[in-house]
C-alpha cells in the first residue's frame, strides 16, 4: 500500500494580492506533491481544520505529514518574541494549524517531514524561537537567499554523524539550495541539530524519541529529480509512513 501524506498549503486570507486577492485561497506549488506521488506516496493536500476534533481525524487517517515552506514569517508573538523587522507574517489560519499538526504528529508517533518554514514550524511547535532575520542578527552569516534559481546548490552544510539525517544521505557533508532569511534560535529541548551551515546556522534537526522526524531549513522539492542524495530525503520519510501504515 503506498502511504498517504498530507501536504500542508500556503493560505491567502483575503489580503494577498498575489494569491486570489480578497477571495480566501489555498496556494501550494506542485513540486511538493510530485515528489510525493513520483516517489511511491499518495499526496493529500490538507484543509486548514480549525476544530481540534477535525485535526485530530485528519492526523489519524494520514501516514506522514509533509510541512511546507512559507513566503510569510511565522508570528514572532508565538515564540514570545515582539515583531523587530517589517516582514509580511503567516495567517493565522495556517499558523495554528501547522503548529497543531505538528504536535498532533509528535504525540502519535507519525513522520513528520519539514522543509524550510516548516522546520521552523516543528521547532516553534516544540518550544524553540527562530531568528527574525538572519543578516541582522548574525554577524558574518552566509547569503541564505541565493539569487540564482532554487534548482542549484547554493552552499554546504556539515552533517552530524550518526544523525537520522547522516543515515539517509551517507555523508558527512552535502550542498543545498537556500531561500530563507530566518533559522533556528533557541532549539526545542525535544530536537537535535543534524546539520549546520559553516556559518553556524542550523540546516537539519530531529528527535531520537520520535519514529521519524527531520526537519530541513533547505529545499530538496526542487532538487530530488536531479541529485539522488536529496531524492533520499524523501525515500526515508515514504519509507517510514509505509511502516506506520
Amino acid at each position: 500500500m503506498k502511504p498517504v501524506i498530507g501536504i500542508t498549503p500556503d493560505f491567502n486570507a483575503g489580503d494577498r494580492e498575489d494569491l486570489g486577492g480578497r477571495e480566501p485561497t489555498y496556494f501550494l506549488r506542485a513540486r511538493y506533491v510530485r515528489a510525493i506521488e513520483e516517489l511511491g506516496g499518495v499526496p493529500l493536500i490538507l484543509p486548514l481544520a480549525t476544530d481540534p476534533a477535525l485535526r485530530r481525524r485528519l492526523i489519524g487517517a494520514l501516514d506522514g505529514v509533509l510541512l511546507t515552506g512559507s513566503g510569510p514569517d511565522l508570528p514572532p508573538s508565538l515564540y514570545g518574541e515582539r515583531q523587530r523587522y517589517r516582514f509580511r507574517v503567516m495567517s493565522r489560519q495556517r499558523s495554528d494549524f501547522e503548529l497543531a499538526v505538528a504536535r498532533l504528529a509528535v504525540k502519535h508517533g507519525t513522520p513528520l517531514l519539514g522543509i524550510c518554514g516548516g522546520m521552523q514550524t516543528i521547532n516553534v511547535a516544540l518550544g524553540g524561537s527562530l531568528f527574525q532575520d538572519i543578516p541582522s542578527q548574525i554577524a558574518h552569516a552566509l547569503s541564505h537567499r541565493q539569487a540564482k534559481p532554487a534548482t542549484a546548490l547554493s552552499h554546504p552544510v556539515t552533517v552530524k554523524p550518526g544523525s537520522l539525517l547522516w543515515r539517509i544521505v551517507r555523508q558527512d557533508r552535502i550542498r543545498v539550495n537556500s531561500s530563507h532569511h530566518q533559522s533556528v534560535k533557541q532549539l526545542a529541548s525535544s530536537l537535535t541539530a543534524s546539520a549546520v551551515a559553516p556559518d553556524g546556522v542550523i540546516e537539519a534537526v530531529e528527535s531520537s524519541y520520535h519514529p521519524f522526524l527531520l526537519g530541513l531549513q533547505w529545499h530538496p522539492e526542487f532538487l530530488f529529480d536531479r541529485y539522488e542524495i536529496h531524492r533520499r530525503l524523501f525515500q526515508a520519510f515514504l519509507k517510514a509512513a509505509r511502516e506506520k501504515s
